[in-house]
């Protein structure tokens, strides 16, 4: 016979007045959690009480009920209530809806089992809840003020809303994460979107951060020195779409359309260079992007004055100067630091070098003859260069400097002659002639050839005027170009690198300009008077200027028709001798200038010989252009550097360091010193805690995150 299946009874519900209820002892919430009680109390108040509260009568000693009800499950409930109350907003005496248990439990399994029993609205429910109420009429700010979060909020959740809904499937049903939704939402593109998801489906990376890198791969960011020069406006106003990141700092998102970025760029670039050919009235003017490195040589530079100050400036300065001096000499003498002092004298500071930063004036002759060149700076500003002068522009009426204007130096002829005809040889005077004539030729050249000799042997007792006379000729070959005489026969040439892209914005052409253009506005401007500047100048600035001219004719170039041997050596001489290391210097392998240009071998070489092979491993699936920015990454500030980066020396002459490595090459060895492995490089597996070997488990993810 079968049983019967025992029917459940559900309990009832009813409205109770609000004073007879009142909270339990066993509710097991303690900590507070999620939505504030202040705000539960305004949802009420909105829309009104969506859930009842789950009551027990109380009961005297004989068991009757005493008319007040305690609350085991519903305690925040009852709290927001009660601050409505509390602010008269609710009757004391109102119906609250309440589910009287029959009291078949204990009251504390009641509260507890409200609480564990709930689900958590799965976040994909959420973002397309948010979506439907926007559909609905809600604004933004609207929305957010309902459910109590920020409009970023609502902002991120409606953009992951907007993800591909295939993806979004993928994501429901937990084969897709939070986070990779959440790198998708950078782009609105579906297609682009499932385009890579395709993509790495079938990778090993699934990172978002490496989903970012595809989605952005084609785009520039917005603090690209073009995207700032145009403006992201004006790109936006002429029809390009930008990506922005709602949950990182994008640094103003990503520019889609590189091709019309360029387009603006060049026409801003045109319109600009425009603006100074006609404002300044200069003769020509080149604009481009970049110019290569070198783009000045053959050129002549010239300068112009700086602005006089004005009395008003000069009285301002002055007054600026003293308030700056006798602030900072007594801050000198306090013992506490004072930040509003530090604030007044960067602010007294600043202001001394606006009134130092006035503008140069050019002659308007020599601006009449000459150019510039703009392009753009580092930071999206332009950069101009002011004051070139091309050959064929230069001024007719210099005869006796044709030969300097035409090949750009003296005109330095060959071995002195000494011997031979010149002018005749045995031709003699006419003593009976009593007409004095020039003298003859072959005369001339035997004084001045003894003289020369002479002249010669004094120069060499006198080191600190010869130092003079080989930066006289080494600074008129630098800054002055035409009209270059020197009677020394010394040359100084300066390679040009035009050929290799991005020198003009490293470091240390930044800093050879600042000395060129330092320089070139403290020379004289007539080449005449230079010898006399040099006498004069103190013995450090010599040396310096002597050092920046000689600087610029260093080639240690290895050109492919040309390795240049004992130039490269003499090189490697030089370095040593002022300490001179390209990691120190500030060399960075990177992407674009080593590990993007070799081949995938090449790569993992590096990787190897700075990280060790486990590292190598971890990026050798991967293509190239990948595997190239995961070793950039992998080998960020392990100072390795390239073979023809590095210091080369004679044979025999290296001291093997116990955790150095040694190379071979051409001509001779090469010091590679091996920094020391973080632990995680290094660790045995066998001896991990992970019985398993599994190499992640040795990875430090930050690191090597280039793996699964």
């Amino acid at each position: 016979m079968a049983l019967a299946i025992q029917k459940i009874t559900l309990s009832t519900a009813r409205d109770i007045p609000f004073n007879k209820l009142t909270l339990s002892q066993e509710n097991v919430r303690k900590i507070k959690a999620g939505v504030s009680i202040e705000d539960l109390a305004e949802d009420i108040a909105h829309r009104g009480l969506l859930t009842s509260l789950n009551v027990r009568p109380e009961l005297d000693g004989d068991g009757n009920e005493t008319g007040i009800y305690r609350i085991p499950a519903g305690g925040r409930r009852y709290r927001a209530l009660e601050r409505l109350v509390a602010q008269k907003r609710l009757a004391k005496t109102a119906g609250v809806p309440c589910t009287v248990s029959k009291g078949e439990t204990l009251e504390v399994e009641d509260s507890l089992a409200e609480n564990v029993q709930r689900v958590s609205l799965h976040p994909l429910d959420q973002f397309r809840a948010f979506q439907t109420l926007r559909e609905q009429g809600l604004g933004e700010e609207e929305i957010a003020a309902r459910f109590f979060v920020s409009v970023a909020t609502v902002r991120q959740r409606l953009r992951l809303a907007s993800v591909s809904p295939r993806l979004l499937d993928f994501y429901a049903e937990d084969e897709m994460t939070l986070e990779q939704i959440i790198a998708f939402s950078i782009t609105n593109d579906h297609v682009r979107q499932e385009q890579v998801w395709d993509t790495i489906s079938r990778s090993h990376s699934r990172e978002p951060y490496y989903i970012r890198r595809l989605l952005t791969e084609t785009a520039i960011r917005a603090s690209d020195r073009r995207a700032v020069y145009v403006g992201i406006e004006a790109y936006e106003a002429a029809g390009g779409v930008t990506m922005r990141d709602l949950f990182e700092q994008d640094q103003g998102g990503w520019l889609q359309d590189p091709a019309l970025l360029e387009q603006l760029v060049m026409e801003k670039l045109k319109t600009d260079a425009e603006a100074i050919q006609v404002s300044e009235g200069w003769k020509w003017v080149e604009a481009a992007f970049d110019f290569p490195y070198g783009h000045t040589s053959g050129l002549r530079r010239f300068y112009g004055e700086q602005a006089e100050m004005t009395e008003d400036g000069l009285a301002r300065y002055d007054a600026t100067r003293a308030e700056y001096d006798k602030l900072d000499a007594g801050y000198a003498e306090a013992s506490e630091y004072s930040e509003a002092t530090e604030q007044k004298l960067e602010e007294l500071g600043a202001e001394l070098d606006r009134l130092n930063d006035r503008p140069y004036v050019f002659d308007p002759q020599k601006v009449a003859r000459g150019g510039v060149f703009v392009s753009l700076g580092a930071s999206g500003d332009l950069k101009i260069e002011r004051g070139f002068v091309r050959p064929e522009d230069e001024p007719k009426d210099k005869t006796g400097t044709s030969a300097d204007v035409s090949d750009g130096r003296a005109d330095h002829g060959g071995d002195l002659r000494v011997s031979g005809d010149a002018g005749g040889e045995g031709t003699e005077p006419d003593d009976e002639d009593e007409t004095i004539k020039p003298l003859p030729d072959r005369l001339v050249l035997d004084l001045t050839a003894a003289r020369t000799i002479a002249l010669r042997n004094a120069l060499a007792n006198n080191p600190v005027i010869a130092f003079v006379a080989v930066l006289h000729a080494f600074v008129l070959k630098t800054f002055y170009v035409y009209g270059s005489d020197s009677c020394l026969e010394v040359t100084l040439q300066s390679a040009r690198f035009s050929q290799t892209a991005g020198l003009g914005d490293t470091v240390w052409a930044k800093e050879i300009d600042q000395r060129q253009e330092g320089w070139g506005q403290d020379l004289p401007k007539d080449p005449n008077d230079l010898w006399d500047f040099l006498i004069k100048l103190d013995e450090v600035s010599r040396q310096a200027l002597f050092a920046h001219c000689a600087s610029l004719s260093v080639n240690a170039v290895i050109e492919p028709w040309n390795k240049r041997t004992r130039a490269i050596a003499h090189a490697d001489q030089l370095a040593s001798s002022i300490g001179f290391d390209m990691v120190e210097a500030g060399w960075t392998t990177t992407a674009d200038n080593y590990l993007g240009r070799v081949t995938k071998a090449h790569i993992l070489q590096a990787v190897r010989e700075a990280k060790g092979d486990q590292a190598a491993e971890l990026i050798g699936h991967l293509k190239k252009a990948d595997m190239a920015r995961e070793a950039e990454r992998l080998m960020t500030g392990c100072g390795w550097l390239p073979e023809p980066l590095r210091m080369m020396v004679e044979e025999g002459t290296i001291e093997h360091n116990a955790v150095g490595d040694t190379i071979g090459s051409d001509e001779g060895e090469t010091i590679f010193e091996a920094q020391d492995l973080p632990a995680f490089l290094v660790e045995d597996p066998e001896t991990s805690s992970d019985d398993t070997g599994d190499t992640e488990s040795a990875i430090d993810g930050e690191h090597l995150a280039a793996a699964e």
